[in-house]
């Protein structure tokens, strides 16, 4: 069982319940749970505002993840975005916004779950059919956004890395 913790997960085999196409969709986000988990892993939640030269702070890269997986996965469904979804987007990084890092963790653990679920159920003569994106009305694809979701979320997990190690480590950058 150890093994497997060090080996990535998309080198770990299919996931159960999951089509052949979404198998990359999936194995992003588990991956992205993991390094999560151990990033913030004793994480000071004094610093969770820190925001190094000005970028965004590890609060702000927290949320977004956990938000960003929301809204995409909403336009995957073909829905828009409902109010208290839009009142999160701008909220994203606010200083008082759940003070605990073990809360902040929980909260993207559970939006990671949902997803999962959603491309269990994910129907594969959906995944080329036109969604729609944000007020505008862009459009893409089902499958489109799904992977967007997964390659935006290991995005934001490199982001984290690095601002949690600047941040934790009191380095100022030049």
């Amino acid at each position: 069982m150890e093994q497997s913790k060090k080996t990535e997960v998309w080198l770990r085999g299919p996931l159960p319940n999951i089509l052949p196409l979404l198998q990359p969709v999936a194995h992003a986000l588990m991956q992205a749970r993991e390094e999560v988990r151990e990033l913030m892993k004793n994480f000071d939640s004094t610093l969770l505002d820190v925001k190094p030269v000005g970028l965004a702070s590890v609060r702000f890269h927290v949320q977004h993840l956990t938000g960003v997986l929301d809204r995409l996965f909403t336009y995957a469904r073909g829905e828009m975005l409902t109010e208290s979804q839009l009142d999160d987007l701008k909220s994203e990084g606010q200083v008082g916004q759940y003070q605990a890092v073990e809360l902040l963790i929980d909260l993207f653990n559970q939006q990671i779950e949902s997803a999962l679920d959603q491309l269990k159920n994910t129907d594969e003569g959906t995944l080329t059919e036109v969604r729609h994106v944000g007020r505008a009305q862009i459009p893409s694809t089902a499958i489109g956004l799904l992977v967007h979701a997964a390659e935006h979320t290991m995005r934001h997990v490199g982001q984290l890395l690095v601002t949690v190690k600047v941040v934790a480590s009191g380095s100022k950058l030049p």
